[in-house]
């Protein structure tokens, strides 16, 4: 049992005040039907609503990816945070204050330095921000000034300026920051006994989380220099580069806002400052060239639809791919915008205009449709060997589609490009494949194979469990259920006092106990008009177990023993499990 933290009192409140639908509802469109609530599953991508939210129990439960928990729970998936940040969360939406924390002891610690750092990083924005203003900042004004950026752009990012290396350590100093809290946050390096602050002279970009937060700093080199243009925070315990989206907060924002039906991701802060300023609200930016699956998991909660907007060079191309790759994991809507003449999204802006952008995402490509494009001006088509070099290009990446249908209708593309024909294309593409066809099943079978792969045992503790924890009537009370299921004993103990099925997530974790989670989760649906009969079944499958262990056990100790006064208590024990077994006698097992 786990030390969640907080006093499990304190957390049935907070769900009591959070009311699981009301919150889900923030984040989720749901319609009441029947009992329960029902919406689309914001964890993965779905057209017909398989997500259903009991407002009675408390909990949330996915029929299609099998997600499931109470409303903390919920927070912590979709925000990407912790249990305690969830609580935080949680309790500022219902005005109550959080309790001190009391988890075990490197927990306590790490909260307390992550936040410390956190306070550092906020501090260590907000001075470079007012350093911009001063006549000390020029260069980094004069460079703004020639961006156009506005008064909202400087607020809605966060500009900033670091004057020189020694400037911010000492006013962190002065905030009471150690040097190694300094360095810890990625502010501060140490060279030769010489410290610094990494961004001196740039032009501050603050990097943030969905929350807001500052978690880390990209900084731009003004003038001329024989050092990196930009330099990005180096990973700290708050700052991963593979998981930050720039703009994150700025689009969850809209999303809140119920504006969003879209991401823009483009490939640097000056691409998403300057489509922000053009009123494209919707973009994003990831620290590197090419998303990563982190960067999809965080995008994936605010909109299953993107465009990719990377440069038109050979770079943006290959993270185009690779980006691709990864939103077809994800299960995303995918469309990529071709870019004129390898120019940026701020260059088209200078250029062409906002109208310009606008016509350019209209137009953006399906993922396979981009590919085709994209690889066929590679190859010249009127050369045989080129054109066989194509064909195989393309066939490489229809292999990864999902469905027959849309093999077909880029097969027939590939034929109208290549004279190729339809039956050879199709033929090539099975080789490729390896000669395997994804062979589909029915739902019964896959409910059979997935039952037998548990054997009796495990099934009968878990309809046993599931029972007692949802309060079936048929649930004999004179039974020790204990002694039936030792290993159970923890959960048993709170199953017993009846505590709603939310709470088990105040004391365990849920997500990584197989056992429980199916149990507070348990289809009743397939034993609703035997439910009685099929639990007395499982109880003696799991008393005679225990019986021919014991009789097995007694059986070794009889043909061991030597003396013959043992021998004969044993025999008498031994024939005593052996009636038990004969006659399902299960008077071993009440409650004493």
């Amino acid at each position: 049992m786990q030390n969640k933290g907080f006093p499990a009192d304190w957390l049935y409140q907070l769900k009591q005040k959070n009311n699981i639908v009301s919150v889900i509802e923030r984040y989720v469109r749901l319609e009441k039907k029947g009992r329960k609530f029902w919406g689309c599953c914001p964890f993965h991508n779905e057209k017909t609503p398989s997500f259903s939210v009991s407002e009675e129990d408390g909990l949330f439960y996915c029929f299609g990816c099998k997600e499931s928990g109470d409303v903390i729970s919920f927070v912590m998936k979709y925000e990407s945070c912790d249990f305690y940040e969830a609580v935080k969360i949680l309790a500022k939406n219902a005005g109550m204050e959080v309790p001190e924390f009391s988890g075990e002891q490197n927990i306590i610690e790490k909260k307390k330095n992550r936040e410390r750092l956190l306070d550092l990083l906020d501090q260590t924005m907000k001075h470079y921000q007012q350093n911009l203003l001063l006549p000390k900042a020029k260069e980094a004004q004069d460079y703004i000034k020639l961006r156009q950026f506005n008064r909202k752009t400087l607020e809605d990012f966060k500009l900033g300026y670091s004057i020189d290396r020694k400037e911010i350590i000492d006013f962190l100093k002065n905030k009471g920051f150690t040097l190694k809290e300094m360095m810890d946050a990625g502010v501060v390096q140490e060279k030769n006994g010489y410290q610094y602050d990494v961004y001196g002279g740039r032009l501050i970009f603050p990097i943030c989380n969905s929350f807001g937060e500052c978690v880390g700093f990209s900084a731009r080199v003004l003038g001329p220099s024989d050092f990196a243009k930009y330099i990005n925070t180096a990973e700290t315990s708050v700052f991963r580069k593979g998981r930050v989206v720039y703009a994150i907060d700025l689009v969850k924002k809209l999303k809140q806002q119920g504006s969003l039906n879209e991401i823009i991701i483009v490939e640097g802060q000056i691409d998403v400052i300057a489509m922000h300023k053009a009123g494209f609200n919707n973009t994003v930016a990831c620290m590197g060239t090419a998303l990563t699956q982190e960067n999809a998991h965080e995008l994936k909660k605010l909109s299953n639809n993107v465009v990719l907007m990377f440069d038109g060079d050979g770079a943006g191309q290959k993270a185009t791919y690779r980006s691709l790759d990864i939103l077809r994991e994800e299960g995303f809507s995918a469309r990529v915008a071709l870019m004129p003449d390898k120019l940026d999204p701020d260059e088209i802006l200078k250029t062409y205009g906002k109208e310009k952008i606008v016509e350019i995402v209209e137009n953006a490509l399906p993922p396979m449709d981009y590919i085709i494009e994209n690889e066929r001006k590679k190859f010249d088509l009127s050369d045989a060997s080129e054109k066989s070099l194509f064909v195989k290009q393309i066939l490489t990446y229809l292999t990864k589609l999902d469905s027959y249908s849309e093999e077909d209708i880029y097969l027939t593309k590939l034929r109208d490009l290549t004279s190729v024909p339809i039956d050879a294309l199709r033929r090539d593409l099975e080789k490729e494949k390896g000669g395997v066809k994804v062979q589909t099943t029915e739902k019964n079978g896959e409910d059979e194979v997935l039952s037998s792969r548990e054997n009796g045992n495990t099934r009968a503790v878990k309809f046993v469990l599931s029972s007692i924890m949802h309060r079936k009537d048929y649930v004999d009370d004179k039974i020790d259920y204990f002694s039936l299921m030792p290993k159970e004993k923890q959960v048993l103990e709170l199953a017993l006092k009846h505590i709603p099925l939310s709470s088990y997530y105040d004391y365990f974790d849920v997500d990584n106990s197989p056992l429980l989670k199916d149990c507070i989760n348990y289809d009743f649906s397939l034993t609703e008009s035997s439910g009685k009969k099929y639990f007395e079944e499982c109880l003696w499958l799991l008393a005679s177990s225990i019986l021919q262990e014991r009789q097995a056990e007694l059986s070794r100790q009889f043909k061991e023993c030597k003396d013959n006064s043992e021998r004969l208590e044993i025999m008498k024990k031994l024939q005593e499990v052996t009636n038990n077994l004969k006659t399902k006698n299960m008077e071993d097992f009440y409650a004493k």
